[in-house]
């Protein structure tokens, strides 16, 4: 007998209800989509979640500075916290595979990235193409540039890149989902903008992480 799919609520940030519908996370909709890794070499998407719990970040697209600086603060996750609670941490972008590498190296991210570049799982889980509320989005904890600042940056690496694109669909938004092992969902959030990331700390608590992470990149203040 069919079961129901599982339904994750969306939650806020601050911990205040806002009207937005629960997100529907059906695992079988997406276990067969293909990502890419840096080489071109697909997997299915399920491989990632079967035997361990996983973190799944869906960033907007490799051009986005907002992204951009999102994965610098993903990148200062040690992979010894992963270890120890039996984590992965995937991120997954929408771009071709030929970006992977030069998004790896200006953001310094050393765990699993893959691409989906027709969209495959964002469009079967119903992710959002637009924005919605940016101009009353409470500012990130992870984004350090203002929006002129990024967009400059984010038009000087288009133009610099080896392959000029927007590195993705410029509307498509991202979002982070805790699977795994198996099928099980544990927690989805879907953007809504391009300020509206998870916060990384709340997201790797969620998923059984028991330190709360400095990610900041401001010089350290040792006492002796």
């Amino acid at each position: 007998m069919a079961t129901d799919p599982p339904i994750t609520q969306q939650i806020t940030k601050d911990h205040r209800e806002i009207k937005r519908p629960p997100v529907n996370v059906r695992l079988e909709d997406v276990e067969d989509c293909l990502i890419y890794d840096r080489h071109g070499v697909s997997t299915l998407f399920k491989e990632f979640y079967q035997d361990r719990k996983s973190v799944v970040i869906f960033v907007r697209n490799f051009l986005c500075h907002t992204c951009k600086e999102y994965v610098d603060d993903l990148s200062r996750i040690p992979a010894e916290v992963l270890k120890e609670a039996g984590l992965r941490l995937v991120v997954i972008g929408q771009s071709s595979h030929h970006h992977i590498e030069s998004f790896c190296s200006l953001t310094g991210y050393p765990h699993d990235i893959y691409v989906d570049p027709e969209r495959c799982i964002y469009k079967r889980l119903g992710m959002r193409r637009g924005e919605m509320s940016v101009e009353s989005a409470k500012p990130s904890p992870h984004v350090k540039s203002g929006m002129l600042v990024g967009h400059m940056k984010s038009m000087w690496r288009a133009m610099t890149s080896p392959i000029f694109d927007f590195q993705g669909d410029p509307r498509q938004q991202g979002g982070a989902i805790i699977v795994g092992p198996g099928s099980e969902v544990h927690f989805a959030h879907f953007d809504m903008n391009r300020l509206d990331h998870m916060p990384i700390n709340w997201l790797l608590q969620l998923s059984g992480v028991q330190h709360t992470l400095d990610l900041s990149d401001k010089p350290k203040i040792i006492v002796v």
